[in-house]
């Protein structure tokens, strides 16, 4: 059999969440007769862009600037959760329940949280909705990295910061499994929305084999109504591209309003 690297990377928490998607991934690699080849030790850009990658999922930002024309779009999930639906998501601009602030301009001069420079929803989105409310190309009056949604979020929790924009996936996805971790958190307001994660295969893959993989994908789906239910995930709808143009569109407004950086 043939081996290839096929990992969901994207979300991976909480447990229940993990556990869904290796399910889902492991049937869909039974029924293509492969192997799955050990990617430990890969960074996300070196799995990405392996020439023995089968299926991954990445982010939007970085599929229209770093990967761009180097792997294919199999296609876009369809979530039905709260603030993700027909294949789109938006961001969720969350702060601490006790912050007596409630709009959004109150928070000119907070400690903003991301979660890494290339990240659509946790920066991309974010930069978008605050573009209009900028001073001289600033809105916080500091911007810390975390690394991570989650770390994120604890950031908020322990109030090391103040602002910050969690993915409506991952976060609908804690409050059902690790209520935790949202717990004392609140939305102040949501960005737009967005096309949801792209699942991709190298660039050297045919039409062909990504049809064939998309309808491999729905049809381990189906097969498995219980991983569906706990991913909250309908269908991989179609998708290319030109689907995440509207993510360079959205750097591109925030940019056209001097507003190109979260800084």
């Amino acid at each position: 059999m043939t081996q290839h690297i096929a990992e969901l990377l994207m979300y991976v928490a909480p447990e229940p969440i993990r556990q869904a998607n290796e399910r889902w991934l492991t049937r869909i690699l039974e029924h293509l007769a492969v192997t799955r080849r050990n990617a430990d030790g890969l960074s996300l850009m070196d799995l990405w862009l392996s020439p023995n990658l089968l299926l991954t999922q990445t982010c939007g930002y970085p599929l229209m600037t770093a990967l761009r024309r180097q792997v294919r779009v199999v296609g876009r999930p369809r979530y039905e959760l709260p603030d993700s639906t027909g294949g789109n998501h938006c961001s969720l601009l969350l702060s601490r329940a006790d912050d007596a602030r409630r709009t959004l301009p109150a928070f000119r001069d907070s400690r903003g949280v991301i979660n890494g420079e290339d990240s659509n929803s946790g920066m991309n989105l974010l930069r978008h909705r605050l573009a209009p409310l900028h001073r001289e190309g600033r809105f916080f009056a500091s911007v810390g990295i975390s690394g991570s949604h989650r770390e994120s979020l604890r950031w908020l929790r322990e109030d090391k910061a103040d602002l910050a924009a969690i993915d409506s996936v991952t976060f609908a996805y804690l409050a059902r499994h690790a209520e935790d971790e949202v717990a004392g958190l609140r939305v102040v307001v949501r960005s737009a929305f967005s096309p949801t994660l792209p699942y991709i295969t190298p660039a050297a893959a045919t039409d062909e084999q990504v049809e064939q993989l998309r309808q491999l994908m729905n049809q381990a789906l189906r097969e498995l109504p219980e991983v569906a239910e706990i991913l909250g995930l309908q269908a991989v709808l179609p998708a290319s591209e030109n689907d995440y143009q509207i993510v360079l569109d959205y750097q591109q407004e925030a940019e056209a309003l001097g507003f190109g950086r979260l800084r």
